[in-house]
């Protein structure tokens, strides 16, 4: 349908008078109209996401009811004469709070009982939540770390684990077949159910499980940040359950806030997010700094260095340590087997690999985004899941939660850091220590924003250069091997032999340099950016000063990026 025809429908029936009020001052701005009618929001690597505003390519009550009605129905296909359960979370986002009461009237409309949080909560809490109460669904309304005027719809399959193929592309059908005349707006209060501290509880006693290693009060003093969101509702309380009572929280952040007002980006990847938190980390001569995005699934983690100066680990950084302490654990223990597993992401740092391989366990890769973790975990009853993650701050210890969940992994590394300093080390230590084991690594993500229409196809373009044609060297090594996941092969670039990747399709390019390199490009499926991650590497030397060590890293992440990242 074009666009004149799309807009003439917005300015009718069923749309309510603001929506065609809204639509009709849209339509003094020509881009801006384009914008929000020119596509329909599809689901992306972390579920849907988009600006709020009136039209198809934007989040509201109207896109988000489509969304629903279009699941409600698919539900009702696929569990027939069965009892229905969704559970919906929220976070601290503008208008996160309306539209998951919207999203619950429909499906209590559809005939479908709905479990919807009181109040705002975590992620990781919905995804605990859907096992937990035995549910077909869940849904989380959040834009994770996106931009305040962003807003998102996340939904669980009944494992807990974000939609995957061919399941969400199943979903995406129903929805797009689905009329906005179809949504049934108003709701059964009767299959209504809130809920709180019923799941909060046995969430919390979850993350003790999985990531408590020792019951004795804790000697390491933490400065944590929410900013602005979730976790603040749970995260203080799992701490001084665990026996850390020496905890300083971010006042200025505390509250929950869908403007982001102290921060550019509630982002923890990003150093500003964090700055607020580790002045007072400064202040009050903390050991650890610790900071979670709006929904709380990514964790930034600021540690000291040997010289006591603030050291902002990367998400890579975190994996390893983590991975390194919970198997070193295990097999101090003697429960260590082949059976167990750790997995990562094709982007991130080629260290977990080798990790894997030092404690003769399984090791598994999957594509970019969490779900694909979860899905491994559901489709590997016979193997035990030890931990994993991905180079964008995100972690999942054990198998109770199926995506990333910062609040269990903030606690293991306090859990960490606290045995470090018990000891007279530190987490720093730790690091270094894995670096002399598997050698020197260092990634760096670089992203380019394309925004609209034309961005997209800037974007699509990008990747079809490179695909057509790849460089034959970087930063003065030959490219040896290419990775295409989305014809799924791989070619030895020197001996032409191609071999097949398993994995499912996915818009990404790998390019590997003879001296082990690696630069990943992908569209991003929540933003409109083309990212290229970057990992390299060299033979640790105990001898200089990691400083040192890092900077001549770096330097060569400078050289790779100045030749294939346009300007």
């Amino acid at each position: 349908m074009s666009i004149k025809k799309e807009v003439k429908k917005w300015l009718l029936a069923p749309f309510d008078s603001e929506t065609q009020e809204n639509v009709r001052a849209l339509q003094k701005k020509p881009k801006l109209l384009e914008d929000a009618f020119y596509t329909h929001l599809e689901f992306g690597t972390g579920g849907m996401r988009g600006l709020m505003g009136v039209g198809t390519n934007r989040i509201n009550k109207y896109t988000l009811g489509k969304n629903s009605q279009g699941i409600s129905q698919y539900l009702k296909n696929t569990f027939p004469n069965k009892e229905i359960k969704v559970v919906i979370a929220y976070d601290c986002r503008n208008q996160s709070q309306s539209l998951a009461e919207t999203c619950a009237s429909v499906f209590t409309a559809n005939g479908i009982h709905c479990y919807l949080f009181n109040e705002l909560r975590p992620t990781p809490e919905l995804s605990f939540a859907v096992r937990y109460l035995k549910a077909q669904a869940g849904i989380v309304l959040t834009a994770s770390h996106n931009p305040p005027e962003y807003n998102g719809y996340k939904v669980y399959s009944n494992d807990g684990g974000q939609l995957v193929p061919p399941e969400d592309q199943n979903i995406q059908k129903v929805i797009e077949n689905t009329p906005f005349e179809a949504i049934e707006f108003k709701g059964n209060p009767e299959l209504l159910h809130k809920i709180d501290s019923e799941i909060d509880i046995p969430y919390q006693q979850s993350v003790l499980k999985v990531a408590l290693q020792s019951k004795h009060k804790k000697n390491l003093r933490i400065v944590f940040t929410p900013i602005h969101g979730t976790s603040i509702t749970l995260f203080p309380a799992i701490l001084k359950n665990a026996g850390y009572d020496d905890l300083h929280i971010v006042s200025e952040q505390a509250q929950p806030d869908g403007n982001f007002s102290t921060v550019n980006s509630p982002n923890p990847e990003e150093k500003e997010a964090l700055a607020l938190a580790v002045q007072k980390g400064t202040d009050v001569n903390a050991d650890i700094v610790l900071g979670t995005d709006p929904d709380a699934d990514r964790l930034g983690v600021v540690i000291r260095d040997l010289n006591s100066n603030w050291y902002y680990l990367n998400g890579n950084q975190v994996m390893v340590v983590l991975t390194e302490y919970l198997l070193q654990k295990k097999k101090e223990s003697e429960t260590l087997t082949s059976n167990h597993f750790i997995a990562t992401t094709v982007v991130s740092t080629p260290m977990i690999k080798k990790i894997a391989s030092s404690f003769n366990i399984q090791f598994k890769s999957t594509l970019t985004g969490f779900k694909w973790i979860g899905k491994l975990i559901q489709e590997h009853p016979e193997l035990e899941f030890i931990g994993g993650g991905e180079e964008s701050y995100g972690y999942l210890v054990g198998n109770e939660v199926r995506d990333k969940d910062a609040l269990s992994t903030g606690l293991l590394a306090c859990e960490i850091a606290e045995s470090a300093k018990t000891s007279g080390r530190s987490l720093f230590h730790l690091l270094l220590e894995c670096y002399q084991k598997y050698g020197a690594f260092k990634e760096r993500l670089v992203s380019i924003t394309k925004e609209g229409k034309k961005g997209l196809k800037l974007i699509a373009d990008l990747m079809t250069t490179f695909r057509n044609n790849p460089p034959k060297s970087l930063g003065g090594f030959l490219v040896v091997r290419i990775e295409d996941y989305l014809t799924s092969i791989s070619i030895d670039t020197i001996s032409g032999q191609k071999t097949t990747l398993f994995y499912p399709q996915s818009n990404v390019l790998k390019i590997v340099l003879s001296e082990g390199s690696e630069i990943a490009l992908r569209p991003s499926g929540t933003e409109p950016k083309i990212k290229f991650y970057f990992s390299v590497q060299e033979t640790y030397n105990p001898n200089v000063p990691w400083e040192i060590q890092e900077t001549h890293l770096d330097q060569k992440i400078d050289l790779l990026v100045s030749e294939i990242v346009p300007e």
